[in-house]
C-alpha cells in the first residue's frame, strides 16, 4: 500500500523535473538538506569559470567586467525573490551571526527608550547569544518568549518592546509558526520585528513585503543550496533603510566607497548593509545555486513539501509504531515547516546507522531525529526507503554495533 502511494504522488509530482538539477549520489537519500543543501549541477561549471577565468584571465578587472561589485545585491534580489521582497531590499555577503548583528543592533536603535528584546528560548544558540550580546551592548533586557505566546506578551508589555526576534520554523521540531500574527502583535505594540528564515528561505513562501516585516536574516547553505559556508542575507524593508544604524560599517557600505573618505557617510539604499569584501567565490556558488529555482513557483514548493512530510509521517506511524518513537512534528500542514523530527532515546546510534545505508539526517540533543525535505530534489519514494531503513535497524538493533556508539564534534 505503501509503495503504491509513493509511486501514485510521484507520478503525479509536477516539480520532478527539478530534481535533475542537482547532482546526487548514488545510493544515497539525502535527508538533511535542512542542515546543508545538494549540490545544484549549475554551481561547479559556475566556480570553475570564477577560478580560471574570472580570477585567473580577468584578475581585478572582474570586478567591473564580471560585476563582482554588484553581486551582493544581484544575488540579493535572486533570494528576494524566493522570501517576498521586492527588489533592492536584500544585500548577500557575511556570515548568518554578523547579518543578525548587525540587523538586530539596527532594529533595537529604531526605537530608542524601549527597554525589551524578545526572542524565543527554542532559538537557535546563536540566535539567543547574539540577542544576549547587543542586550548588553545596549542596555535592554532579553526576554525569552517561546513563539507561541509572544503576541500575547506583547499585548501585555508591549510599550517596552523594541524589537521581537523569532523564526518562521523550530530548528529542531519544524513546528511552523504564523508571521503575519506574530509581526502585527509587534507593530500594534510599536516594535519592530526581526525573522531568522534559515529554515524557511527555499522551503516554503515567505511573504516579507507582504506581513510588512522590518528586517530578516538567513543563510545560504541550507534549502537554498549555496554550499558549506554560503554567504547569509539580510532583509531591511525600504521604509528603515535610510535610518539603518548598524554597528558594523564597513567600506562596502559607503555611498562613495572609493572615495576613500575616512568618515563614514551611509549609502542611501540596499547597499548600506554591505558591509566589507565579499568571499566571491561563494557568492559565485550561491548565484548558481538559486538558479535551480527558475520557473519554479513557490506555492508549488510549498504543496510538495507538505506531501513529503505528511507521507514522512503516515510511514512512520505505520512502520515505526511500538518502536520507541514519537513524533515531534506537528501533524497539521499549518503548523509543520519542510522537517520532520522523531523523538527517540537512542537518537544518535540509530542515525549513525542510517548514516551507514546511505540514509542521510542529523540528530539534535537530547533524542531528536532530524529529516530535511527538500522539494526540489526529493520523491515520496526517498521518504519510504527512508523510514523502512530505520524500521530494519531498529528491529533489527542494528544501531547497537561499536561503531555507532562514539559521537564525532559535528551530529
Amino acid at each position: 500500500m505503501l509503495n503504491q502511494r509513493a509511486a501514485e504522488l510521484d507520478a503525479a509530482d509536477p516539480l520532478a523535473h527539478v530534481r535533475d538539477r542537482f547532482t546526487l549520489p548514488n545510493g544515497v537519500t539525502y535527508l538533511d538538506g535542512n542542515s546543508l543543501g545538494a549540490l545544484p549541477t549549475a554551481v561547479p561549471a559556475a566556480i570553475e569559470d570564477a577560478v580560471h577565468r574570472q580570477w585567473g584571465t580577468d584578475l581585478i578587472r572582474s570586478w567591473n567586467g564580471n560585476g563582482w561589485w554588484e553581486a551582493p545585491v544581484r544575488t540579493g534580489d535572486a533570494v528576494g525573490r524566493l522570501i517576498g521582497a521586492a527588489p533592492g531590499q536584500v544585500v548577500t555577503g557575511d556570515s548568518t551571526s554578523v547579518q543578525l548583528f548587525n540587523t538586530l543592533i539596527a532594529a533595537a536603535r529604531l526605537r530608542p527608550g524601549r527597554r525589551l528584546l524578545l526572542t524565543d528560548p527554542d532559538h537557535f544558540p546563536t540566535d539567543q547569544y547574539i540577542a544576549d550580546s547587543v542586550g548588553r551592548l545596549l542596555g535592554l533586557e532579553v526576554l525569552r518568549v517561546p513563539a507561541r505566546e509572544a503576541a500575547a506578551v506583547l499585548a501585555a508589555e508591549g510599550e517596552q518592546v523594541a524589537v521581537a526576534a523569532y523564526a518562521p520554523v523550530d530548528y529542531r521540531t519544524g513546528e511552523l509558526y504564523d508571521m503575519a500574527t506574530l509581526t502585527s502583535a509587534a507593530h500594534a505594540a510599536g516594535a519592530l520585528a526581526h525573522w531568522d528564515l534559515c529554515h524557511a528561505a527555499g522551503a516554503l513562501p515567505v511573504q516579507l513585503d507582504g506581513i510588512e516585516a522590518d528586517f530578516a536574516v538567513g543563510c545560504g547553505y541550507k534549502y537554498l543550496s549555496g554550499g558549506p559556508g554560503a554567504p547569509a542575507f539580510a532583509y531591511v524593508a525600504h521604509r528603515h533603510q535610510r535610518d539603518f544604524d548598524h554597528p558594523v560599517t564597513g567600506w562596502h557600505g559607503h555611498a562613495a566607497p572609493f572615495s576613500m573618505s575616512g568618515t563614514y557617510a551611509p549609502a542611501p539604499d540596499i547597499t548600506r548593509a554591505r558591509i566589507g569584501t565579499p568571499p566571491l567565490l561563494s557568492l559565485v556558488a550561491l548565484e548558481a545555486a538559486l538558479t535551480a529555482y527558475d520557473g519554479v513557483d513557490m506555492a508549488d514548493v510549498r504543496t510538495k513539501s507538505l506531501s513529503l512530510t505528511r507521507f514522512f509521517q503516515e510511514c512512520a506511524d505505520e512502520l515505526l509504531d511500538g518502536h520507541g518513537f514519537t513524533m515531534a512534528t506537528p501533524r497539521e500542514d499549518e503548523r509543520r515547516g519542510s522537517q520532520v523530527a522523531l523523538r527517540h532515546p537512542e537518537a544518535y546510534p540509530l542515525v549513525a546507522a542510517l548514516t551507514a545505508r546511505g540514509v542521510i539526517g542529523d540528530m539534535r540533543a537530547p533524542d531528536l531525529l532530524r529529516f530535511g525535505f527538500n522539494a526540489l530534489y526529493l520523491t515520496h519514494a526517498d521518504v519510504l526507503h527512508a523510514v523502512g531503513e530505520l524500521r530494519d535497524i531498529v528491529t533489527t538493533r542494528a544501531h547497537h554495533a561499536p561503531a555507532f556508539q562514539d559521537r564525532p564534534t559535528v551530529t
